[in-house]
């Protein structure tokens, strides 16, 4: 294990422990997408699943979207999935280490990165994004514009780490973020459940595929990522389609 550069920050030190020299060879291990399992979900994606090596954006609709709890959640459900470390650039100390526990992303698999503004996440992120031994960058970001998301995009290409961009929605601000160079761009917003036992079963999601390069927006109701990250189809839902019957009806 190569020892720690002179010039190299607390967390670039770290970064240097957990991938050691592995790194380099993580490329070529990597497969090229990670499916949800889900069908009607991953056949919307091209090559099946969601693109690793690549970027992807994910906001949470709704009047809590400054929190993107829901949006957190998802993110931690897709790196649990993947093996390795994580970089987690903050954008405010109210990341609920447990919470991200119990979508099955560890907190020792994750390394914190205290970057409070978006100027300080975007290089954060894109350091990250070189060492080829994480399973995954993440961004807490209020905005992210196209010329940096390119930066990113790049960057996550050539090392073959995920990259995901949380966005934060702030005050005042559009309900939908400004288009970038994301390969996929996800909506996430809670759900309602359904019978007695509505409080005690698994939270629903809605999750809405709003921009996909190569693959097919949509919607599907799921249930909230499991211990080990892994979404699932309500029994109730399972025989249905999660559009309204007066769109399907628009529709034909």
């Amino acid at each position: 294990m190569p020892p720690p550069r002179s010039s190299d920050t607390p967390i670039l030190a770290e970064l240097r422990r957990l991938t050691g020299s592995a790194g380099r060879e993580a490329v070529s291990d990597i497969h090229p997408t990670l499916p949800f399992g889900i069908s009607g979900l991953d056949a919307a994606l091209p090559g099946g699943g969601l693109g690793r090596g690549t970027l992807h954006q994910i906001h949470e609709g709704g009047p809590r979207g400054r929190y993107a709890a829901t949006a957190v959640l998802f993110a931690g459900g897709i790196l649990a999935r993947l093996d390795g470390p994580v970089l987690w650039c903050l954008h405010s100390r109210d990341l609920f280490a447990p919470a991200l526990a119990r979508v099955g992303l560890h907190p020792d698999r994750v390394v914190y990165c205290e970057t409070w503004r978006d100027a300080e996440v975007l290089p954060a992120m894109e350091e990250g994004l070189r060492h080829r031994g994480l399973a995954g960058v993440v961004g807490e970001l209020t905005r992210i514009g196209l010329t940096p998301s390119r930066r990113l995009q790049l960057a996550a290409e050539g090392s073959g780490v995920t990259a995901l961009v949380v966005h934060r929605l702030c005050a005042g601000e559009a309900a939908e973020p400004e288009p970038t160079a994301a390969r996929t761009r996800w909506r996430v917003s809670p759900a309602p459940s359904e019978g007695p036992d509505r409080r005690l079963g698994r939270p629903r999601w809605r999750l809405d595929l709003q921009r996909c390069r190569g693959g097919a927006p949509g919607s599907w109701i799921v249930e909230a990522c499991d211990a080990q990250g892994r979404l699932a189809v309500p029994a109730v839902l399972a025989d249905r389609p999660a559009a309204p019957i007066r769109r399907r009806a628009a529709a034909g």
